[in-house]
């Protein structure tokens, strides 16, 4: 399906009302480590520090 004007609108509408982007910096060696604990996981990075951060908030709930 070719990205045209209009998905790319609708995209970025979509992002701006229902995504907030959260910056992370980390250590090179910190970085590695994450990386290697979610590939190890079978998952993404980004998927990894969401359910993290799942499993933290329900634990302080």
């Amino acid at each position: 399906m070719a990205y045209n004007e209009k998905s790319y609108q609708a995209s970025r509408k979509y992002k701006e009302t229902n995504i907030k982007r959260v910056p992370l910096d980390m250590q090179i060696t910190e970085y590695n480590a994450l990386k290697a604990a979610a590939d190890a996981a079978g998952e993404k990075i980004n998927q990894y520090i969401k359910a993290a951060i799942r499993q933290r908030m329900e634990k302080d709930e």
